[in-house]
């Protein structure tokens, strides 16, 4: 009967506790190395959700501002536009990567150089309302190792 109830117990709070954390699971991250006078960098990753969220903004020590991109090619013409959110469907890997979506790094205050590491803040939105924050330290590469 005790070890029923404590699997029970287990099974109802495992659950409820990956759900109340509401984490974003970051992988693969990294951030391009510029060449120096280069004022625009690129960061990418990818992004998993425990519950419905969304990525809404994006902060970094290491630029003025970060936007969110999303780079298509249309009839041999690429195309990149900033998108105001990102959506994360719960469990859905979400893929930032070099010709698609990625985080554009504007007003770089130094070069990025390969072997530094950059400090990058996600907001995140929840399916609630509710905005959370997540630091990640990413590293630079000259191309994805």
């Amino acid at each position: 009967m005790k070890n029923r109830l404590c699997a029970w117990l287990a099974a109802c709070l495992l659950p409820l506790s990956c759900m109340a954390a509401g984490s974003i699971e970051v992988s693969e991250a990294w951030a391009r190395a510029t060449a120096p006078g280069q004022e625009v960098g690129a960061a990418y990753m990818e992004l998993r959700s425990s519950q419905e969220a969304s990525l809404t903004a994006v902060t970094s020590p290491a630029a003025g501002s970060i936007e969110i991109h999303n780079m298509t090619m249309n009839h041999g013409v690429m195309e990149m536009r900033m998108l105001q959110t990102l959506p994360l469907p719960t469990g859905h890997a979400v893929k930032l990567e070099p010709g698609g979506m990625h985080l554009m790094l504007l007003d770089l205050k130094k070069p990025l150089k390969a072997g530094d590491q950059i400090t990058l803040t996600l907001k995140i939105k929840d399916k609630n309302g509710k905005i959370k924050s997540q630091s990640i330290h990413i590293p630079v590469h000259s191309t994805k190792d």
